[in-house]
This record gives C-alpha cells, sequence and structure tokens, in this order.
C-alpha cells in the first residue's frame, strides 16, 4: 500500500502532510498525558512488529503493493488510534528514508493512509461492535475492515492524482486486500489480542475501550 515518489501530484502531497501534521500534534499531546512505564515497551514492541510485517510485500499492477499494517491492532491493545498513528508514522518514515519503501514526497499520504484511515476505522469499528459481540470478533472484523478500507481510500486518491484507472485500481486493491484483510491482518491481530490478553491483561488500555478483564 506505500505509494512511491511521482505518484502524486506535490500540490496534493502538500494536502496529506497538513493533515498529518494536524492530527500529529494531537497525538503527541495524547501519548505525553496517556502512556505509562508499562505501555511505552508494548509500543515499541508492537512498532517493530508492525515494521516487520509491513516488510512482506505484494506486488499490485500499476505500482503499488499488498500488505499489512498493524496500527488497528496498534490502536486497540493501546486504547486510542493516536497509539497506531505515532507506530505508523515512525515506521513508514524509517522505511522511506532508509528502504526505499515509500517516496518522500507522498510520506504525508503514506501515513495518512495506514497511519490516520487505518487506525482510527479498526479502533472505532472495534469500539462500535464491542457492545453488540465478544471483543475478540470485534478485533477481527475492526482490523480486517481497516485495512480493506484503507486500500479502497489509497486508490481512490491514486484516481484522483491520475495514476491508477478507477475501475481497475478499485478492483484490484480491493482484492489484494480482502484476501490480506481476512488471513493476514484479521486473523494475525485476533492471535496477538487474544494472546496478550490472556498473558498479560494489565497492558491492554481496557478503560479506554470499556472492556471488562476476562474479555
Amino acid at each position: 500500500m506505500h505509494i512511491p515518489d511521482g505518484f502524486i501530484p506535490i500540490s496534493q502531497c502538500i494536502v496529506y502532510y497538513v493533515i498529518v501534521i494536524f492530527v500529529g500534534y494531537f497525538a503527541v499531546n495524547w501519548a505525553k498525558n496517556n502512556l505509562d512505564e508499562k505501555q511505552i515497551p508494548l509500543l515499541a514492541v508492537l512498532g517493530a512488529g508492525v515494521f516487520a510485517i509491513m516488510a512482506m510485500n505484494i506486488p499490485i499492477p500499476w505500482g503499488t503493493s499488498g500488505h499489512m499494517i498493524g496500527s488497528p491492532i496498534v490502536s486497540i491493545l493501546l486504547g486510542s488510534p493516536f497509539a497506531g498513528f505515532l507506530v505508523m508514522t515512525v515506521v513508514l518514515i524509517i522505511q522511506a528514508l532508509a528502504f526505499g519503501d515509500g517516496g518522500v514526497t507522498v510520506l504525508g499520504a503514506n501515513i495518512f493512509n495506514m497511519g490516520i484511515i487505518a487506525s482510527f476505522l479498526g479502533f472505532y469499528i472495534f469500539k462500535a461492535l464491542k457492545p453488540l459481540v465478544h471483543a475478540v470478533p470485534s478485533v477481527f472484523m475492526g482490523s480486517f475492515l481497516a485495512i480493506f478500507i484503507t486500500s479502497i481510500a489509497c486508490a481512490l486518491e491514486l484516481f484522483i492524482a491520475g495514476t491508477f484507472p478507477l475501475t481497475a485500481g478499485l478492483v484490484f486493491m480491493g482484492l489484494y486486500h480482502l484476501v490480506i484483510g481476512i488471513f493476514g491482518e484479521g486473523i494475525i491481530s485476533t492471535i496477538v489480542y487474544m494472546a496478550i490478553n490472556n498473558l498479560r491483561p494489565d497492558l491492554i488500555n481496557k478503560k479506554s475501550l470499556d472492556l471488562k478483564r476476562e474479555n
């Protein structure tokens, strides 16, 4: 889902950067006021895991790629979409500058997609479903829908930029991430949540998620 340099006009890139800086201001304030000594190591470990899973790319026609994201489960575990945003921002900056995975001019667009859209969708879909079903299927649906909808948003952005044909872009991005979302993002995020909930439930910000200990 990384967008390379040259795929989006500079004028549009600036818009994404402005949005990212705006959200980043609130994310930094959230981190200052909410992260404690137990959650900071968890954030670091999750960040390393996100970096690893994003390295597994599947090429998609017209120049982008399909892969898992990880920001939805980070947001769910830490109790805020700002957590997913911060992790994804750091990971994407490192990938763009050190590994050439995604471009520098389009870094704002990549953070917008994977750090903002995916994090907020995953978190709030989970929050919306939790009163209706168990936490575990809520994690799966939040993670799955977050990556799938984000891929559709990415295809639309590239169409607006004049890079992707609309129908083919939606079909390819949607189909690839439908599969990745179910068998990758959804299942792996659910396993991670269940493992941490069983072994170290104290690390999950259950107050922000309105969860009881047993859920």
